[in-house]
C-alpha cells in the first residue's frame, strides 16, 4: 500500500473532469432513463422538473416521456433516501438502498423528541403502514390520523416520523411529466408489490457496495464527501475495508481520495461541452469539497436561501444560472466573460434544450447582465 507521501496528487481540473465522466456530463451517453437513474444511484428530485432535465443534459436521446413511462409502469419511484430529500430511484434501490440510511434518519426523528413526549414510536409506525397501505394518503390525511391518537404532540414532529421511520413513495401522477397531482404516500413495499421485493432480497446491497457504486458515480472523492451525499456518519471503516481492492490518491489539500481501480479519469484537458443543470443537481451536492466544479469565488452563488438555481457549466465548471422564461425561451446569466466560440456553444445547447424540453417548444436564447 502507498503511503500518503507518495500518493498521485489528483488538481482540481482533473477531478472535474474525473467527475464529469462519471457522471455522464463530458458526452451524452447512450442509455436508457432507467439505467441513467441506476448508474447515478438516483436523481435529486426535490421538485417535479429536474429529474428530467438531468437526464436531458446526460442522454443522448431522452425525451421526458420516457422517463415519466418508467415512473408509472413503477420502474422507478420518488422517496426520501440521501440527506432526507426527495429522490428518484430504481424500484431495486428504493427496496435496497434506504435500510442502508434508515439509522440517519431514525437520528432525524430524535430531534424532535420534546414535541413526541409520549408517542410510542412503534406503535406509530405500525399505525401509519397501515393507513397508507389501505390506500395513499396526503401528508395531511396522515398528520390527522396520527393526532387523533396523540392530540397533543407536535404535528410536524408526527410528520417527520412518519416519512424518516416508514420507506414512504410519493404515488404517481406526481412527478409524472405533464401531469399533475397531490403528494400521496404509501409503503415503498406496497407501491412496488411482492415480486420486486423478493427481487431486492435475492439481490441486496450491502454498504461496501454502495460505496464502490458511490466512487463509479462521483469519484474520485474522500470519506467525508461520500458521508456529505449520503447524509450518514461512520464510513471510515468501511473504506479501510476496502482499502485493499481501491486506488488512492490526495487532492491539492492533502485530502486522501479514493476511486475504483477501473474508473475513467480523463486528461484534465479533455474538452467538457456546456450543460444546462435543473437545481439541486446531485453533481453540485455530492461531495464535502465542491470546487472540484463550483470555483472558490462562486462559492454560494449558485443558491438564495434555501432555494438553488439552475446552473450552467462552461468548460465543466459552474459559469452562470438560467431559466427558462414564460411564454418561450431561455435566459442565461453569466458570472463573469466567456470567449466567443464558448457562447456559440452555449447557444446550441440551450437550443436543444428548448426544443427538447421547453413546453412551448419555441423562443431562442438570451444572455442577461453579467452577475458581479
Amino acid at each position: 500500500m502507498a503511503s500518503k507521501t507518495s500518493q498521485i496528487v489528483l488538481g482540481t481540473r482533473a477531478l472535474n473532469r474525473a467527475t464529469l465522466a462519471r457522471q455522464m456530463l463530458l458526452e451524452r451517453v447512450p442509455v436508457g432513463a432507467g439505467e441513467a437513474v441506476s448508474g447515478l444511484v438516483g436523481l435529486q428530485a426535490q421538485n417535479v422538473r429536474p429529474p428530467y432535465f438531468q437526464l436531458h443534459a446526460r442522454l443522448a436521446s431522452f425525451r421526458p416521456a420516457e422517463l415519466a413511462a418508467a415512473m408509472e409502469a413503477r420502474e422507478v419511484v420518488r422517496m426520501v433516501t440521501l440527506r432526507s430529500t426527495i429522490h428518484t430511484h430504481t424500484a431495486h434501490d428504493a427496496l435496497t438502498l434506504r435500510p442502508l440510511v434508515q439509522a440517519a434518519r431514525d437520528r432525524e426523528v430524535a430531534q424532535f423528541r420534546k414535541g413526541l413526549g409520549g408517542v410510542d414510536l412503534e406503535r406509530l409506525t405500525r399505525r401509519v403502514r397501515a393507513y397508507v397501505e389501505e390506500e395513499p394518503r396526503t401528508m395531511a390525511e396522515i398528520r390527522a390520523e396520527l393526532l387523533r391518537e396523540w392530540p397533543g404532540a407536535d404535528p410536524l414532529g408526527l410528520s417527520v416520523a412518519a416519512t424518516r421511520r416508514l420507506p414512504l413513495v410519493q404515488v404517481t401522477p406526481r412527478g409524472v411529466w405533464g401531469r399533475s397531482g397531490q403528494v400521496r404516500l404509501t409503503t415503498v413495499e406496497r407501491w412496488l408489490g411482492a415480486d420486486a421485493v423478493a427481487e431486492a432480497q435475492e439481490r441486496p446491497l450491502d454498504v461496501d457496495g454502495l460505496v464502490l457504486r458511490y466512487l463509479r458515480a462521483f469519484g474520485p472523492a474522500s470519506v467525508k464527501d461520500m458521508q456529505v451525499w449520503a447524509g450518514t456518519t461512520r464510513l471510515r471503516e468501511v473504506f479501510e475495508r476496502l482499502r485493499p481492492q481501491l486506488a488512492a490518491f490526495r487532492d491539492e489539500s492533502g485530502v486522501e481520495l479514493f476511486d475504483l481501480p477501473d474508473a475513467p479519469r480523463p486528461d484534465e484537458d479533455t474538452p467538457a461541452p456546456p450543460r444546462f443543470l435543473p437545481e439541486f443537481d446531485n453533481l453540485l451536492l455530492s461531495h464535502a469539497d465542491r470546487s472540484r466544479v463550483v470555483p472558490p469565488e462562486l462559492k454560494g452563488r449558485s443558491w438564495s436561501g434555501n432555494q438553488a438555481h439552475c446552473t450552467l457549466l462552461v468548460d465543466g465548471f459552474l459559469a452562470g444560472l438560467w431559466r427558462l422564461e414564460e411564454g418561450g425561451g431561455l435566459t442565461v446569466e453569466l458570472f463573469g466573460r466567456i470567449g466567443a466560440a464558448q457562447e456559440e456553444l452555449v447557444v446550441a445547447e440551450g437550443e436543444r434544450l428548448l426544443a427538447d424540453m421547453a413546453e412551448e417548444g419555441s423562443g431562442s436564447v438570451r444572455f442577461a447582465s453579467i452577475r458581479g
